[in-house]
């Protein structure tokens, strides 16, 4: 606790007898006083000693932290000198190493030399026993050395290339007769690790094969093995990425060219399973099925071009592109090209039929239309504008359009466009295109709509006729919606593929004219007009009375319009 004086003069009045009201005893100043001078000099007494003990401990804490400075100057001396010759040691062993490496490249032009020679003496040695015609090594005996064996026969074989056929020949044909039995021990010892699945095995093997001229057939034995098993579902495409994926995980740990061996199994795959496949599914229809040809054409191609796409995520050496592109085109090159002509063809016989469908459903035997350009059309208007029309033909209020024909056709058009954009060449796209469209509006605006306003044409009654009809403004209502529906095609299907070539203004230039011949004939229709005017003449004045304003009962006032 910390000291207080007046506690501790209280404590010592307290001890000392007679220094307070305790116990009844009485107070005692003189004692009290006594006391307090004994105690104090016996503080003084303890003040000195301590003070003496102060001093002693000062002094001892002096001469020791002399000591202590003298102690940390000769440590540094003597670490300067350590310091010291720890640089001439490390210039000492600067010198031994430079004279250890100027040694051993010594030793190694004399090892060397010396290697070669003992190699060349093994080989010499090898070389005899081909000779005498007794291979009694037991490199060549022993088939657990076959791996030393190939190193050996390798080489002999190289060297004996090299020897005059007319004194060695005896002895080349041994030697070439043993690489071929190693070359062929070594295949069937890859064989059967492959089997087992020792991915260790294998790369051991293909290492020492390397180097053989039989190397080549080991990948093919490897591709071949890959693909056992692999082909067993109904989608061919599946199998053979599966199968890439597969082996481009396994191919980089066995060969010390994994890109080049990938490679050449998408090629194995491309030419005999797919082309197989491909050449299977199109022959058939080829000639009996154009539709079922053409949807099996654009399907085929289609999932191969995106069987493509996954490829490009391996390692298949430079240009993949090009590579996969030409695989793409060995399969496909003669289907594609003449599948514009089949197209067509399809298209053609497709469109026709569609048409002639529903012109049988109708009963109706379609005639012969007037044909010509814009100024043929004009010329006919103006020989009808101040004459006659003469004799209509009734079609019973039939229009001759149909939306669901017109559907069709543009479906069919569709999926030509969609299976162009697919199958055509770049470069023939904008041409394959117009064909296209040029099929379309062969059919379906001069065969179907054309047709149907030259045939409303015909039905309109002449002016002076008394039934007149509203046909013909159905006509003009449909076949505007059905320009509409054409209208959406050629901008979402066909501009895409035509919008960066010459063909565009070819293709506008021809709707253009479509939209013009059409408008000249609607406009035509207005006849229509004219009849029902020359209609409500007659009747103001040949047969309304103007007693039918006046109804017989007068209190009957429903009566809201006349016969």
């Amino acid at each position: 606790e910390p000291f207080v004086a007046d506690e501790y003069i209280e404590r010592l009045a307290w001890r000392t007898p007679g220094g307070g009201s305790r116990g009844g005893e009485a107070f005692d100043p003189k004692r009290l006083l006594e006391e307090f001078v004994n105690h104090i000099q016996e503080l003084q007494v303890m003040d000195e000693r301590i003070q003496r003990k102060v001093e002693k401990l000062e002094q001892q804490c002096q001469k020791e932290a002399k000591e202590f400075a003298k102690k940390v100057q000769e440590l540094q001396k003597s670490n300067q000198v350590a310091f010291q010759h720890f640089q001439e040691l490390d210039e000492h062993i600067s010198y031994v190493a430079t004279k250890v490496c100027h040694l051993g490249d010594q030793l190694e032009g004399v090892n060397t030399p010396r290697q070669r020679a003992v190699e060349a003496q093994k080989l010499m040695k090898y070389f005899n026993e081909f000779l005498d015609g007794e291979l009694k090594s037991d490199v060549f005996t022993n088939s657990e050395k076959i791996k030393e064996a190939a190193d050996i026969i390798q080489k002999l074989h190289l060297i004996a290339q090299e020897l005059p056929f007319d004194r060695f020949s005896e002895v080349k044909s041994k030697i070439a007769s043993k690489y071929h039995d190693l070359e062929c021990q070594l295949i069937q010892e890859f064989t059967s690790a492959q089997r087992r699945g020792e991915i260790s095995r294998m790369r051991e093997v293909a290492a020492v094969l390397l180097h053989f001229k039989g190397y080549s057939h080991c990948v093919d034995v490897y591709i071949k093995q890959c693909q056992e098993g692999a082909f067993l579902r109904n989608d061919v495409f599946e199998d053979a990425a599966i199968l890439c994926q597969r082996v481009n995980k396994q191919v980089g740990e066995i060969f010390s060219n994994p890109e080049t061996v990938l490679a050449k199994l998408i090629q194995n795959i491309f030419e005999v399973k797919l082309q197989s496949y491909v050449k299977d599914q199109l022959e058939e229809h080829r000639k009996s099925d154009a539709e079922q040809y053409l949807k099996n054409l654009y399907d085929l191609y289609t999932r191969t071009t995106n069987l493509s796409s996954k490829l490009m995520e391996f390692n298949l050496g430079t240009d993949k592109q090009t590579f996969l592109s030409k695989l793409i085109k060995s399969i496909f090159i003669s289907y594609l090209e003449n599948y514009i002509e089949v197209e067509i063809g399809y298209l053609k016989s497709r469109s026709a039929m569609i048409l002639q469908r529903y012109y049988d459903s109708k009963n109706h035997q379609k005639r012969s239309i007037g044909t010509g350009g814009i100024q043929d059309l004009k010329e006919r208007i103006r020989q009808r504008t101040n004459l006659p029309l003469g004799p209509s033909i009734d079609t019973h209020g039939e229009t001759f359009l149909s939306q669901e024909v017109v559907v069709n056709l543009l479906q069919e058009t569709k999926q030509a466009f969609e299976r162009c954009h697919r199958l055509s060449d770049p470069s023939d796209l904008p041409k394959n295109a117009f064909r296209i469209f040029s099929m379309l509006v062969e059919f379906l605006c001069t065969e179907h709509i054309d047709y149907a306003l030259e045939t409303g044409l015909a039905g309109i009654p002449s002016s002076d006729s008394k039934n007149a009809n509203l046909y013909f403004l159905d006509v003009v209502h449909q076949a505007n919606t059905i320009f509409h529906l054409f209208d959406k095609q050629f901008n979402d299907h066909l501009m895409p593929l035509i919008s960066s070539s010459p063909k565009l203004s070819e293709c506008l230039q021809k709707k253009k004219d479509i939209i013009e011949q059409m408008e000249v004939k609607l406009d035509m229709g207005i006849d229509t007009l004219n009849c029902m005017i020359g209609q409500m003449k007659h009747i103001l004045a040949a047969e309304q009375k103007k007693t039918d304003f006046k109804p017989e009962d007068e209190n009957n006032v429903l009566i809201q319009y006349t016969n």
